[in-house]
């Protein structure tokens, strides 16, 4: 098993993927969040539901071990891999809007993107918010579903009425061990020869979607902007 991304480049990815088949060994990518109680109950919420859009928020503060790769890589990676795994599509659209206020490589992203089926995403990541926060809010034509990735609170509104009236009800989430789950679902895929959970290909595809969206160059704010604050008369 490789960790996210598969690799620095699409071409060392699929290199990667053609090694493993030569050698004969399972290739797992540890897209890790996959495995999050929280996601696999959206996941399962979301079966034979036409998925209309997805909104996924990934902010925290800047994180000292990081010098060679930005959020893109570092966090939307993740989420970019959510989107494709939710709705069973492939991105073929990609709008970034990319900004390094305060780090050298890009610290802000706001990601937008649509999926081959029609599905509209956005993604929403920083290192400037002084606390982690972890949201999934996904809408299809029959339900409305909020989601907490820390706190593991999954909550669903649905039987939408014409007087804008509608149920809510909290989904029932795992308590299981992201991490360990994960292990274990490579250990099943090895010792039965079975797909991995998250193939090389599906690891290449999400990386392929990250560094497209890295092709926008990053916007630098200068320290003489970010000095004078707006003020707002009235």
């Amino acid at each position: 098993m490789v960790e996210k991304p598969i690799a620095s480049s699409v071409e060392e990815g699929r290199e990667i993927i053609a090694a493993a088949r030569r050698a004969g060994v399972t290739l797992m990518v540890g897209h890790v969040e996959r495995f999050n109680p929280a996601v696999e109950a959206i996941k399962d919420a979301l079966r034979n539901e036409d998925i209309l859009s997805i909104a996924i928020t990934r902010v925290g503060p800047f994180p000292p071990r990081m010098s060679n790769v930005g959020v893109v890589i570092d966090l939307a990676v993740h989420d970019i891999d959510l989107i494709r795994w939710f709705t069973d599509s492939e991105i073929v659209e990609v709008q970034p809007q990319l900004s390094s206020a305060v780090a050298e490589r890009e610290d802000i992203a706001l990601l937008q993107f649509r999926t081959a089926s029609g599905v509209l995403a956005h993604i929403n990541t920083n290192w400037l918010t002084p606390f982690k926060a972890r949201t999934v809010i996904v809408a299809t034509r029959g339900k409305y579903i909020m989601a907490d990735l820390l706190t593991r609170q999954v909550t669903e509104c649905f039987g939408f009425q014409p007087d804008g009236s509608y149920s809510m009800r909290h989904l029932s989430v795992g308590h299981a061990e992201p991490l360990r789950s994960e292990l274990l679902a490579f250990l099943r895929a090895v010792r039965s020869g079975s797909p991995a959970a998250v193939t090389g290909e599906e690891g290449v595809a999400s990386l392929e979607i990250a560094i497209r969206c890295l092709a926008a160059r990053p916007v630098a704010v200068t320290s003489s902007q970010r000095q004078a604050p707006r003020v707002v008369a009235g």
